[in-house]
């Protein structure tokens, strides 16, 4: 009987503390820091001649800050660190691929009523640059140049401040690979683009300062 009487507190406690909160699920913090972490697939055109990765890389780390100006949209900068290595049809090489991005925030949640209290479908994009650089010994193949990157996130809200995410995002290389005589000479150069999947968290650093 006590046993039963406690977990009904509980359940009561938890009914009470969701409708009380329900109507702020879809409120926005203005300052938030980005956590994920994932794989990725860099495409065979960023490669030599003969040259490819593996289709599964890991890991696959973003780090970043964003601060929303309205609930609809803001900014976000962050950074990315990728690691690949090749296939085992392909002569053997890793890279490490880094990238900074400045990007543009569009959240459309509450427009979009059918979703769960809990749910927000943010859109992100903007540019920046990348830098790969093969690893091993491999030297002069290091390469630079500027990115775009396009992507949409899938939030869940666990409480106020924190909320856990998927995101899907493609970072388009913005130029062309130099060419190498005979192709071998270029083994461990990448300059091109690649796609990734990141698991992670979302944390107020507004405290319960909300987007107007």
């Amino acid at each position: 009987m006590q046993k039963a009487f406690l977990k009904f507190i509980l359940l009561f406690s938890v009914l009470m503390m969701t409708s009380s909160t329900k109507a702020q699920w879809k409120q926005t913090m203005k300052w938030k820091a980005i956590v994920s972490l994932g794989i990725s697939y860099p495409f065979t055109d960023g490669f030599v001649k003969g040259s490819f990765a593996q289709p599964v890389n890991f890991p696959s780390v973003n780090l970043g800050i964003q601060r929303m100006f309205k609930q609809e949209y803001g900014l976000r900068l962050d950074y990315g660190f990728n690691r690949f290595a090749n296939d085992k049809e392909s002569a053997e090489f890793k890279i490490n691929y880094t990238r900074f991005n400045l990007q543009f925030v569009y959240d459309p949640t509450k427009f979009l009523n059918f979703l769960p209290e809990r749910i927000a479908i943010p859109l992100h994009a903007g540019p920046g640059v990348s830098f790969s650089k093969p690893l091993g010994g491999i030297t002069g193949r290091n390469q630079t140049y500027a990115n775009l990157l396009g992507g949409i996130e899938l939030h869940y809200a666990l409480n106020q401040r924190l909320s856990v995410f998927g995101d899907f995002s493609y970072i388009w290389g913005l130029t062309s690979l130099d060419d190498y005589n005979p192709p071998l000479s270029g083994l461990g150069a990448f300059n091109g683009s690649l796609f990734t999947i990141t698991v992670g968290l979302s944390i107020s650093l507004s405290g319960c300062q909300f987007c107007d």
